[in-house]
């Protein structure tokens, strides 16, 4: 297995999440998503909540970033001049490097396809949905509100947006950037978890 790290960047709502999971499970190797954030969190010093909430969705000001973590406020400042959601970005970027380099593994988002660019053995895989799909699924399975959901959705993947672009200075979505895009609306979780799979093995 050549790619032995695969990135997931996705949609909110497309599924992404899940079909990491299943990838790495079939695969037999490790998924980090919520483990990522637990351990961001732990060496941040911030509530995983913060890094759950904020570390894919941090705009480039740091009175903004202040104002969103109150909660936070005794870890706001790290006495370095740095911002929360550069000394966030750089911690995240550090644990992302030391997995790659220590297993087999899924990442999912966090700007991993960029962080690991340089190396040779990773598929970076974008995971995009139809409109309706994405909102079903927001509602069905992450219990969105109804009259809410398209809304949540689009700010959430604009909140990605931004923050991908703040640091990569790339198009988050834009099928260059990545090795395969999937629409889960036409190949399915479970197909596009077989796709992956499949390009893995015979790479």
């Amino acid at each position: 297995m050549k790619k032995k790290i695969i990135t997931i960047s996705r949609q909110c709502g497309s599924g992404g999440r899940y079909i990491g999971e299943q990838l790495a499970k079939e695969l037999g190797i490790s998924c980090y998503d919520e483990k990522l954030m637990d351990m961001v969190a732990k060496a941040s010093g911030f509530a995983t909540e913060f890094i759950e909430d904020k570390g894919e969705h941090m705009t480039g000001s740091l009175l903004f970033n202040i104002a969103s973590s109150l909660s936070y406020a005794s870890n706001v400042f790290y006495g370095n001049g740095m911002t929360i959601q550069d000394e966030v970005y750089l911690i995240q970027n550090r644990i992302i490097k030391e997995l790659a380099e220590k297993e087999p593994c899924v990442i999912v988002g966090r700007c991993a396809d960029y962080v690991l660019r340089d190396r040779k053995d990773c598929l970076n895989v974008f995971i995009h949905a139809n409109e309706e799909d994405k909102v079903d699924r927001a509602i069905h399975s992450y219990g969105m509100p109804e009259k809410d959901a398209a809304s949540i959705l689009k700010k959430t993947d604009k909140a990605r947006y931004n923050h991908y672009k703040y640091y990569t200075d790339r198009e988050w979505g834009m099928s260059d950037n990545y090795d395969v895009c999937l629409n889960s609306s036409v190949f399915g979780i479970e197909g596009c978890v077989k796709i992956i799979k499949d390009i893995v093995e015979m790479s």
